[in-house]
């Protein structure tokens, strides 16, 4: 009897030897196609484009054909059959999500949206820079119609909008998103409005501290690009294991074995390169600190982009924009820009923090105003995909939005509707994510000083090993073993909540601004 149980676990461990060694093949070329991805938005010549759209629709392609051949599919069936422990479950689980999803959809389906993305990404560039978005709308129209169409393949019955947003974060529901995004704008709203009739009560007495930037000046970029290696040094960037580089649209990318961070560079926004670099290292440390031997396999990849965009928002708000982190880094950016020297932290903190409801791009945004920008983002693609707004009304539709929740109007389509990169990518769906990450950061990061105690001082110390710690232990080690709601309570306690956001943003700003409780 023990010798029959023996050679059914080492058959079972054979067909997972074999499963896993399909999966880490399917992982290593989508991992190829991310670093061609980053060649073409960093160094790639302007004109290689077309071989580059060849090129990863080719390996879009074999990924595919890897994913959703039959041999697949029997092992994830003899696989489910069979008593695998949690780590193997969870393997199985996630290749078993990617493979219904990537069966449901034709192969020729799949070779023209990477195709089209490709060719995208360069006629974006081009609108944007030459603001002019009716160069744009018919690749947008077009991408809009082929992530129509395979919505409807992955599920005909489905809203095809809640299809792709569970491309991005397949474990919380769209409902849940859009709950959290209409309480923070019901609840922003006021707060931002409170602030502006604080800010101009103060703008008419002596204390208009709020109202100055202590980062205004000309900045060198190449000054610019040394302290952002400094910011990564003072929170513990592994350079063994990544780079640092420019890119319009500031993104990091990569594995463990080679996460990078891209950052931007404009003369006159010094604090913005600061925390940009700041919100990439975040995703690059996340990334850094999955596990090594867990490499190929769902285990060794982030939980989706809610919790991703948590480690960003996490250091680069709670860590990056707080009072005791400017105490700490001020006296390093002054050896860069001695011109600094009289600016004191009080001064950076109140800078880093002011809130600016003019504002019109999202990546400039301050902590507050984001949010707006993310739920006019994201009410405009559930349209779009929806059929209830054509493309050519996007322009339009995003100015009269931003005029009605921000109270400005954009002047341009560069400044507006093409700024984002995202459309470009097919990444309808994505938005949400970016304020799900916020949220969820202040929840773990309330977590972890419940556990920890206050970081404040160690913040002030630039010691971030505890924190890290509490982060590689909670989240990152864990991969995709769990599900987000599940990985959430586990290392929060508590289910998904809007709560501690919301109390967090409320004290600071109100202590920042002097509101009344």
């Amino acid at each position: 009897m023990a010798s029959e149980q023996s050679s059914t676990e080492t058959e079972a461990s054979d067909v997972y030897d074999e499963f896993e060694t399909r999966v880490e093949r399917i992982s290593n070329v989508g991992n190829a196609a991310g670093i061609l991805r980053w060649d073409q938005e960093v160094v790639m010549p302007d004109e290689g484009t077309p071989a580059r759209a060849q090129q990863l629709s080719t390996l879009s392609s074999i990924s595919h054909e890897l994913l959703t051949d039959d041999e697949t599919g029997r092992l994830l069936e003899e696989l489910e059959a069979r008593d695998l422990d949690d780590e193997r479950a969870a393997v199985v689980r996630e290749v078993r999500r990617q493979y219904d999803r990537e069966t449901s959809v034709p192969q020729e389906l799949v070779e023209e949206i990477s195709k089209t993305t490709a060719n995208a990404h360069p006629t974006w560039k081009q609108a944007k820079a030459e603001d002019d978005f009716e160069t744009f709308a018919p690749v947008l129209e077009k991408l809009v119609e082929l992530k129509r169409e395979y919505a409807h393949h992955i599920d005909p019955d489905a809203d095809p909008y809640e299809v792709l947003f569970s491309e991005y974060e397949p474990y919380i529901e769209l409902e849940t998103a859009e709950e959290i995004l209409e309480r923070l704008r019901d609840e922003l709203v006021p707060l931002i409005e409170a602030i502006d009739e604080s800010t101009e009560a103060r703008t008419t007495s002596d204390d208009a501290a709020l109202e100055t930037d202590a980062f205004a000046g000309e900045f060198d970029d190449d000054d610019q690009e040394a302290l952002a290696r400094d910011v990564l040094d003072s929170l513990g960037y592994n350079w063994d294991r990544g780079r640092l580089d420019t890119a319009p649209h500031p993104f990091s990318s990569g594995t463990q074995f080679d996460a990078r961070v891209t950052t931007r560079f404009e003369p006159e926004d010094l604090l913005g390169s600061i925390t940009s670099t700041i919100h990439e290292f975040g995703h690059a440390n996340y990334t850094l600190g999955l596990p090594d031997e867990a490499y190929g396999t769902p285990l060794g990849e982030a939980r989706d982009l809610s919790v991703h965009e948590s480690q960003s928002r996490l250091w680069e708000n709670h860590v990056g924009r707080s009072r005791p982190f400017w105490e700490q880094f001020l006296p390093v950016a002054r050896e860069r820009f001695p011109e600094l020297e009289d600016v004191t932290p009080e001064e950076a903190y109140e800078s880093a923090n002011q809130v600016y409801d003019d504002n019109l791009i999202r990546v400039e945004a301050d902590e507050l105003t984001y949010h707006l920008h993310i739920v006019i983002r994201f009410e405009i693609e559930r349209d779009l995909i929806s059929g209830d707004l054509a493309v050519e009304d996007v322009p339009e539709t995003w100015n009269d939005k931003y005029e009605e929740y921000l109270g400005v109007r954009p002047e341009t389509d560069a400044e507006g509707c093409l700024q984002d990169i995202h459309w470009s990518h097919g990444s309808f769906g994505y938005f949400p994510t970016y304020s799900l990450g916020s949220v969820l950061a202040a929840q773990l990061y309330a977590a972890a000083e419940d556990e920890l105690g206050e970081q404040d001082d160690r913040i002030r110390d630039g010691d971030f090993g505890d924190l890290n710690r509490w982060l590689r232990e909670n989240v990152h080690r864990h991969g995709k073993r769990y599900t987000t709601q599940e990985l959430i309570e586990r290392a929060t306690g508590e289910e998904f909540t809007a709560d501690y956001f919301l109390e967090y943003v409320d004290a600071k700003y109100g202590a920042l601004y002097s509101l009344e409780s």
